[in-house]
C-alpha cells in the first residue's frame, strides 16, 4: 500500500539565511568551541532610525521561535522580530569595506548609513 500524499505544498522559508552567512557563522561557532550555539537575530527599539538589528548566540530554542537552517547551522527568531524579518536576506559580506553581516530587508522604509538601524512604515 503506498503511503498517503502530502498535499501541503512546502513553504518558503520566512526570512533567507545566505550560504555566505551561514558558513560564517559557523566559524564562528567553532571558533566559540560550542557546537550547541545558535545564531539569534533579533529587533529592538533603538538606533538613529528607531529599531535596531542584534545579534548573539544562543544554546536555547525558545518557545515561538523560528528556525532557520541553512549548511547544519541554525538562525533564530523570536516571535517578536519575525514580524519585522519576514521576507529579509541575511548575508555575509567581506569586501574592500570590511567584513560585516548584511540584513536586506525589505519591510525597511529608512534605513541608517551604518545598516544596522531601519524604521519601517507602520
Amino acid at each position: 500500500m503506498d503511503a498517503p500524499l502530502n498535499d501541503t505544498p512546502p513553504q518558503d522559508p520566512p526570512l533567507v539565511f545566505t550560504d555566505a552567512a551561514a558558513l560564517k557563522v559557523a566559524d564562528l561557532i567553532r571558533a566559540e568551541g560550542n557546537p550547541k550555539l545558535m545564531l539569534r537575530v533579533f529587533v529592538q527599539g533603538g538606533g538613529c532610525s528607531g529599531l535596531q538589528y542584534g545579534f548573539e548566540f544562543d544554546e536555547l530554542l525558545q518557545e515561538g521561535d523560528t528556525c532557520v537552517e541553512n549548511q547544519g547551522v541554525k538562525l533564530l527568531i523570536d516571535p517578536m522580530s519575525i514580524n519585522y524579518l519576514g521576507g529579509a536576506e541575511i548575508d555575509f559580506r567581506d569586501g574592500l569595506d570590511g567584513a560585516q553581516f548584511v540584513i536586506r530587508n525589505p519591510q525597511a522604509t529608512t534605513t541608517c548609513g551604518c545598516g544596522s538601524s531601519f524604521s519601517t512604515g507602520s
